[in-house]
């Protein structure tokens, strides 16, 4: 078996960093990096993308509403059209930066408030899908498993893979518990692993108030921005190696 393990980087801007991307990048093989929306500058980005290349790693776009006070995980009222305008210029914005830190864009995640709207609105994932084909007919999209996103990537037949989390709670639904509520974010390193295994091994992810549910998992995310981020990413490719899970990328 093998599994991508992902996480998304790149969120400072400016002379303000956020989390510890070199050693994140020392355990995954997936980078999703911020575009300038939530977060993210051209400095930023450029170091990111040649950290990533120097490293190995697949390059993902993770694109994001313009909302930078709140990292992007507010919903920005916007016509569909106007989202994928918005995710066009954010895209090939680090689409170029790629290019000149000797690496490429592979793939495309909706990141925040943004991501978790294209997973329940399929007007929204529409959006998403028709910008995707209209900027690079050759990008890949990671959704989370099971969601809108996926389902309209599938329909138009867009490279799709599905994404599971790491260190978030899940509903019923299968859409992430918002963050709001108490316990949608795991800070505890050895139970978020052990609950990631378990999920390996059976293919049913355990929810809040409901019985575990069956989701496809290409990915894995370990969020960049937690106090906890390089712990876990360490934690869990050891605990996929002693499992005899290959850590690869989704896209070659």
């Amino acid at each position: 078996m093998r599994i991508d393990l992902n996480s998304d980087l790149g969120e400072g801007y400016g002379p303000w960093t956020m989390g510890h991307d070199a050693l994140v990048l020392d355990c995954v093989s997936s980078a999703n990096i911020a575009c300038g929306g939530h977060a993210g500058d051209p400095e930023t980005m450029f170091t990111t993308l040649r950290l990533a290349a120097e490293r190995g790693v697949v390059v993902g776009a993770h694109p994001g509403y313009a909302d930078r006070e709140g990292f992007g995980r507010r919903v920005i009222p916007m016509q569909p059209a106007e989202i994928g305008r918005m995710l066009a210029a954010q895209i090939g914005a680090l689409a170029a930066l790629a290019r000149m830190a000797g690496t490429a864009v592979r793939y495309v995640k909706p990141h925040g408030a943004l991501g978790n709207l294209a997973a329940a609105d399929r007007t929204v994932a529409d959006a998403v899908v028709q910008t995707v084909m209209s900027v690079d007919s050759s990008l890949a999209i990671l959704a989370i498993s099971g969601t809108c996103l996926e389902q309209a990537a599938r329909a138009r037949g867009v490279p799709v893979f599905s994404e599971v989390f790491a260190d978030r709670a899940y509903l019923s639904s299968g859409q992430l518990m918002p963050r709001s509520q108490p316990g949608a974010v795991l800070h505890d390193v050895q139970q978020a692993t052990q609950r990631l295994i378990g999920f390996l091994r059976s293919g049913r992810m355990p929810v809040a108030g409901g019985e575990p549910i069956a989701l496809n998992a290409d990915s894995i995310c370990v969020h960049g921005d937690s106090a906890e981020a390089v712990e876990m990413a360490r934690q869990i490719r050891a605990q996929l190696h002693a499992e005899g899970i290959t850590v690869a990328p989704f896209v070659g």
